[in-house]
């Protein structure tokens, strides 16, 4: 590594703060391979002024041992498919808890087994259903995963999603200090590695760190890493 690289990361590592990402409906993260995730879902508004009745949260597939628990918006109810897999959970609020406007904000929470995929994104589109004072129900189908997700499809590198599904970032088990993959998976939104000091591959770096990444740009044979393509060997250092 070039040593100005060096003393910037000696810095970095004091200075740096992990900004999470916001979505209309989030989901905290990330979780890793392998591993018992609780994730909590934050949906930060109702539907035009109307609060918000229920929410369905689709479970993507590969991930198992989901167990939710109840709200403050309702209680529970799983989906399942004919094989008992979990499928979706489902939390609804009592017709006499239903308020006159939208007014709160509710967090939902489950707990589930990650698949072993590193650097795979896990999307949960989600179906928001608000009732108004008088009985009116609306939805908004928050399910897409183009966009602002980096998705390596044709449309990725396009604008913010307009109704982005919650998604949620696979890592790897890592250790204090330098960490090497091989990476199977494209991955094209960097921000997979948002509480790192520094990201290598072969000459190619990034770092979240803008005094870092300034000097990635700057250091003399030295390339900027905007993606990295399925079977790339990487060096991360946390």
């Amino acid at each position: 590594m070039k040593r100005a690289l060096q003393s910037c990361l000696i810095v970095a590592g004091s200075l740096f703060t992990v900004a999470a990402a916001q979505a209309h409906i989030s989901v905290s993260g990330p979780a890793f391979a392998g591993a018992t995730h609780e994730a909590t879902f934050g949906v930060g508004h109702g539907c035009d002024g109307a609060d918000t009745y229920r929410v369905k949260v689709q479970i993507p597939a590969g991930v198992t041992s989901v167990r939710p628990l109840d709200s403050t918006l309702g209680k529970a109810a799983l989906e399942k498919d004919t094989e008992g897999n979990v499928t979706a959970v489902v939390w609804t609020k009592p017709d006499a808890d239903v308020l006159p406007a939208d007014t709160n904000y509710y967090k939902l929470a489950m707990r589930f087994k990650v698949p072993d995929a590193p650097f795979k994104t896990l999307y949960f589109p989600t179906l928001q259903t608000c009732r108004t004072a008088d009985g009116t129900e609306t939805t908004t189908e928050w399910v897409d995963t183009s966009g602002e997700h980096g998705s390596h499809d044709a449309d990725a590198g396009t604008p913010a999603a307009a109704s982005p599904a919650p998604s949620l970032a696979v890592l790897p088990p890592r250790s204090p200090g330098w960490n090497k993959y091989t990476v199977n998976e494209h991955v094209h939104d960097l921000s997979v590695f948002q509480d790192a000091l520094i990201v290598w591959a072969g000459k190619a770096a990034y770092s979240p760190n803008p005094n870092t990444q300034s000097l990635i740009m700057t250091e003399p044979d030295t390339e900027v890493l905007t993606m990295i393509h399925p079977g790339t060997e990487i060096w991360v250092k946390y």
